[in-house]
């Protein structure tokens, strides 16, 4: 398996380009992603493409292809410096991931790049395994997580099968403004 003391290992990708970011109500966000050849060009380039644009957007911590735009089963996920995180496998891109298993659920806040304006609490596992495959190699990984790193997972999973965090709310009073830090 593609570990190096516990962070994924992912093979070389081309350079990557920074993309925009779609918002909602855009109908690709609520259209689930398709299944792809992690070792089609197209997906290695959207795999670079998405680390790129992760890396210059502040506070992101994962982006799913459907927020920008391609309905493809793929995101990429880095939350090493968040402090809420206990596990990490550090930054890497999965290819056509699924949930394994999950454990208590616990409820938390959360934000996303598709939807600016506000934040949310939202339900989700604290311990979760997912099974995806890298880009480029088509490896298999399996991944066990907790804490941030598996609510993060769960979110960007989420968007893949076409839902947004404020599909996971218990209503409107858990949907709150966004905060602004000057």
């Amino acid at each position: 398996m593609p570990l190096l003391d516990g962070r994924i290992v992912m093979p070389p990708l081309p350079e990557g380009r920074v993309l925009p970011v779609i918002t909602a109500p855009a109908d690709v966000l609520s259209t689930a992603c398709v299944e792809v050849d992690p070792a089609a060009p197209d997906v290695v380039q959207l795999a670079a493409d998405l680390i790129v644009t992760q890396r210059v957007s502040p506070g992101c911590v994962g982006l799913a292809a459907n927020q920008v735009g391609i309905g493809w089963r793929v995101f990429s996920l880095d939350v090493t410096h968040h402090p809420k995180a206990r596990t990490t496998h550090g930054e890497y891109v999965l290819v056509n991931a699924r949930i394994e298993s999950s454990s208590r659920n616990e409820k938390s806040r959360e934000g996303c790049m598709s939807v600016p304006d506000f934040t949310g609490d939202v339900k989700r596992a604290s311990r979760i395994v997912v099974r995806g495959f890298l880009p480029v190699t088509g490896e298999e990984v399996v991944l066990e997580a907790d804490a941030f790193e598996a609510r993060a997972l769960q979110h960007e999973l989420d968007h893949l099968d076409g839902f947004v965090f404020l599909d996971r709310v218990a209503g409107a009073h858990a949907v709150y403004p966004r905060q602004t830090y000057l």
